[in-house]
């Protein structure tokens, strides 16, 4: 059974920090691309960090330079470091699990945890 669990979301002051985690289980982790999407009320989800199996990440504009994602293989958990947080970063944070097949016989594997609100104000 595939879990995907977050944690440490909460309420902080705009320039501050905090980082996220999500525990995994069911999957071979190591294999997985790990995600870190956002939705904020009204609006569009959206990615805001990638992290592959062999460590490279990416970042949308958005976050770039703020955002850090990491992963632990050992623990089977991804994190993401948040800081200087602005308002506009509040949103429910989602973690990702993603495994692309790249087969027209086996479809893709895609997990989603239950998410953590993030809540940046004074």
């Amino acid at each position: 059974q595939v879990q995907l669990v977050e944690s440490g979301g909460g309420l902080v002051q705009p320039g501050g920090s905090l980082r996220l985690s999500c525990a995994a289980s069911g999957i071979s982790f190591s294999v997985y691309t790990m995600n870190w999407y956002r939705q904020a009320p009204g609006k569009q989800r959206e990615l805001v960090a990638s992290i592959t199996r062999g460590g490279s990440t990416n970042y949308p504009e958005s976050v770039k330079g703020r955002f850090t994602i990491s992963r632990d293989n050992a623990k089977t958990t991804v994190y993401l470091q948040m800081d200087s947080l602005k308002p506009e970063d509040t949103a429910v944070y989602y973690c990702n699990a993603n495994f692309r097949h790249f087969s027209e016989f086996v479809s893709d594997s895609d997990y989603w945890g239950q998410g953590t609100q993030v809540t940046v104000s004074s």
